[in-house]
């Protein structure tokens, strides 16, 4: 019988974490700006850069 292993690559992981800091320093730009417009692009920022980290980690998976 044959199994499937599957693994990932350096790229996938290395640029889910790359993405993954960019969305945390937009976590943490949008916690320093509360009230202001600085919070609305953080939360944008976090939101975009975590949703392209997920969907690196699903395009570099072998």
């Amino acid at each position: 019988m044959a199994t499937q292993t599957e693994s990932s690559t350096d790229m996938g992981v290395g640029l889910a974490l790359a993405l993954g800091a960019v969305a945390a320093i937009g976590a943490i730009l949008m916690f320093i700006g509360a009230p202001d417009m600085t919070a609305a692009w953080g939360f944008a920022a976090a939101m975009i850069f975590s949703a392209l980290a997920v969907v690196g980690i699903h395009i570099y998976w072998d």
